[in-house]
C-alpha cells in the first residue's frame, strides 16, 4: 500500500468515522465538530493527488490540512473548558432574553437543532476524552504521520 493512499484512507475515514457517531452512539454534533470535518476531505484529496502526481508536496498539503482540522479542534477544547467563547452563532445555547413572545422565541431558534459546542461529546463513557479531545490527536498524529512518510518520498 503506497504511503498516499494510507492517508488518503485515514483521512476520508475520520469524517465518516464522525458522522457514524451520530447514528450508532446518538452522539449530536455542534458547528464547530462539523467545522472539523472539512479539513479531512481536503487532506483526502491531497493525498489521493499524491498517489498520482506530485507525491511530496501533496503528502505535505495533505498533513497541513489534518493539522487545520487539530488546530480547529484545539480551538473546540478551549471551548468546551470555557477558556474562550466561541464566535460561531450556531454554537451559543438558544435562550430568552427580555419579554420576548413565544412567537419570537421560535423564530430565533435554528433550523436544525444544534448542540452547544461548550458542552463535550464523549464517545467512551468515563474516559474524560471529548471528541474534540479525540481529534485533537487524530489530526496531530495524520499530519505527522503524512508529514514524514513525505519526507522519505524520493524527489521528483
Amino acid at each position: 500500500m503506497s504511503a498516499a493512499l494510507l492517508i488518503a484512507i485515514l483521512a476520508f475515514g475520520a469524517p465518516l468515522f464522525a458522522r457514524g457517531s451520530e447514528g450508532w452512539f446518538g452522539l449530536a454534533p455542534c458547528e464547530l465538530c462539523l467545522w472539523q470535518r472539512w479539513p479531512y476531505w481536503v487532506a483526502g484529496g491531497f493525498a489521493l493527488v499524491a498517489i498520482f502526481m506530485w507525491r511530496r508536496p501533496a503528502l505535505r498539503l495533505a498533513g497541513l490540512a489534518a493539522g487545520a482540522s487539530a488546530a480547529i479542534a484545539a480551538f473546540h477544547l478551549g471551548v468546551e473548558f470555557g477558556w474562550w467563547p466561541s464566535p460561531l452563532p450556531g454554537c451559543q445555547a438558544p435562550s430568552a432574553s427580555g419579554m420576548a413572545s413565544v412567537e419570537e422565541l421560535m423564530r430565533s431558534l435554528a433550523p436544525t437543532p444544534n448542540k452547544p459546542c461548550d458542552q463535550p461529546a464523549y464517545l467512551i463513557t468515563g474516559l474524560p476524552l471529548s471528541m474534540a479531545g479525540m481529534n485533537l490527536i487524530y489530526g496531530l498524529s495524520l499530519a505527522t504521520l503524512a508529514w514524514r512518510l513525505a519526507a522519505k518520498e524520493p524527489r521528483a
